[in-house]
């Protein structure tokens, strides 16, 4: 008896120290699929990106990612849910320029916070806009636009896929730096602006390179200045803002991933380090650079960096033009 005492002792040491070890096995991040929420609907830029980047992360993890769109009102309906999910790690998104940087002033009322109720992981991708006009235009340079706008305030038009959007906020930054007063037209996506520019029926837009490039190249569309810094390889012909003197023209569209405040930080790390794995991979890059992209990249930190600058720029942008939500 006292044999089979001192081994049941034994047997219950051994499992008390297993405990520990076997209850991080069980708990060891990512154990079941994680849900990644796109702010925005099945077929457009964002959700092309999620997919692509969440597959190649997918492999790198080991779990399913599964995509879910929840578009609607300016990405604000996606990035809240996101804001409100269990902090655990399973349920990621994509964080946007609009949602994260611009609609906390442009709304007033959101029912999340980017800064408190959301933690960065990785920004995924910039990219500039490009101005362009409709080939049969008679404004070829961005000097011909400031002079025909002040010799006409108010008259001449732009397009964009809606209101507080990269497209109109790129057009009033553009008002502010030269002293211009433009008519905005808001449509319900940025396709339908183009097609109605390169119909004729307004003066100009600012659109994403990747839908811009296309009709350029096809002379559907006369680009006049693009909003980096400096030149994009896929137009070395098109200046910058900056080349002509408004420096301040600078607009860049970005998204990165993005977690409910409260993720454990050894998450993030795992998730930002399989995201930035997932960058690397050449047919992501070749993507983005067709598109005329920036790669992203990089820590939470230098997203969370990017995100406070670019909210306290479109802030000032969007309290400085009075713009409003319909």
């Amino acid at each position: 008896m006292k044999i089979i005492h001192i081994y049941a002792k034994y047997l219950l040491s051994v499992a008390t120290l297993l405990t520990p070890l076997l209850s991080s096995a069980q708990t060891t991040y990512p154990n079941k699929p994680i849900n990644f929420i796109v702010p925005y609907g099945a077929g457009g830029s964002a959700d092309s990106r999620s997919r692509q980047i969440a597959q190649k992360m997918s492999l790198i993890l080991k779990q399913p990612i599964i995509i879910d769109n929840k578009p609607g009102a300016g990405g604000n309906i996606g990035t809240e849910f996101i804001s409100k999910a269990v902090p655990d790690g399973y349920t990621i998104g994509m964080g946007n320029f609009a949602p994260m940087a611009v609609n906390k002033t442009l709304f007033g009322n959101l029912r999340y916070d980017p800064e408190t109720d959301l933690s960065p992981v990785v920004l995924i991708e910039k990219g500039p806009l490009v101005l362009v006009v409709n080939p049969n235009s008679s404004y070829k340079t961005i000097q011909d636009i400031v002079s025909a706008a002040k010799a006409k305030p108010g008259v001449l038009t732009f397009s964009s896929g809606g209101i507080g959007g990269s497209h109109q906020l790129s057009a009033e930054l553009f008002q502010q730096a030269t002293g211009i007063k433009m008519i905005h037209v808001p449509y319900k996506s940025g396709s339908a602006a183009l097609t109605d520019l390169m119909a004729g029926n307004v003066d100009m837009m600012f659109d994403q390179m990747y839908s811009a490039v296309p009709s350029i190249k096809a002379d559907k569309l006369r680009p006049i200045a693009i909003t980096s810094k400096k030149r994009s390889p896929l137009l070395p012909q098109v200046p910058s803002f900056t080349e002509v003197g408004y420096p301040t023209i600078e607009v860049l569209n970005w998204q990165g991933i993005i977690v409910p405040k409260g993720t454990p930080k050894p998450i993030i790390d795992q998730l930002n380090t399989a995201a930035n794995e997932a960058l690397k991979d050449p047919q992501i890059r070749e993507i983005m650079l067709s598109q005329g992209n920036e790669i992203g990249g990089g820590s939470p930190a230098d997203f969370a960096a990017l995100i406070k600058s670019e909210s306290a720029k479109w802030s000032a942008a969007v309290k400085a033009g009075n713009i409003k939500p319909e």
